[in-house]
């Protein structure tokens, strides 16, 4: 059955391109919301389910360079049908704010406007594979390409994406900001050139007004408390 804004629990998504500091800052915010009391579960796409990461391992294999958009796009979408079956519904279903690295935008950022899919058909696939679950809040975190690719050749471990030219980096990021004009309730776009610790507060002040509106469907684990 098709859902929207979550019944119980509050599902957040990071999204950007390469090296825009989204993971670090999801694992940041974890700790804060934990110190808080909440349930809160950290997942990833594609990934987040034993399935989905298998399906990981073929999309980011830098051996799978001749991969079809076609191809691409759905494994996409298979990893994402099986997370959100597996582990984000039930999740939500227990009261616990879900924190995903990544989620239905990024399909529509890569592969609706950087491959060049198209948004319509990309919007459609999306809504049937994640069982019409969209998240409460997601929270773009926008660089310039340059600097992202640079973070990214830092960190060392380069996957098939990392490789893509440097325009299509650029389609992508503007992708994301397209997104985020057409669903600004939803959508917001934060700046993440700043030192970490800047980005972090920006966050926090931004989710803290969004959770508190949805308390009465969150779980409190009081033992986690500080």
């Amino acid at each position: 059955m098709p859902r929207g804004p979550q019944k119980q629990g509050f599902l957040l998504s990071f999204e950007g391109i390469e090296g825009c500091g989204k993971s670090t800052q999801l694992r940041r915010l974890a700790k804060q919301l934990r110190s808080r009391g909440y349930l809160v579960v950290e997942t990833r796409e594609p990934g987040g389910s034993q399935i989905s990461e298998q399906i990981r391992k073929v999309l980011l294999d830098l051996g799978n360079s001749g991969m079809d958009i076609h191809c691409e796009l759905l494994l996409y979408l298979a990893s994402r049908a099986q997370h959100v079956a597996e582990t984000i519904l039930p999740a939500l279903d227990k009261g616990a704010i879900v924190l995903c690295d990544r989620f239905s935008d990024a399909t529509m950022a890569y592969q609706g406007y950087g491959r060049g899919v198209g948004a319509s058909p990309v919007a459609r696939l999306n809504r049937f594979a994640s069982a019409g679950t969209m998240p409460d809040l997601t929270i773009v975190l926008d660089v310039p390409v340059a600097i992202g690719l640079a973070r990214k050749r830092r960190a060392g471990h380069l996957d098939r994406l990392d490789m893509e030219r440097e325009a299509f980096h650029q389609t992508v990021r503007n992708g994301y900001l397209r997104i985020a004009k057409r669903d600004s309730r939803r959508v917001r776009v934060l700046d993440g050139t700043p030192p970490i610790e800047e980005v972090s507060a920006a966050i926090n002040r931004l989710v803290d007004v969004r959770v508190s509106a949805r308390k009465a469907k969150l779980t409190k684990v009081e033992s986690h408390a500080v």
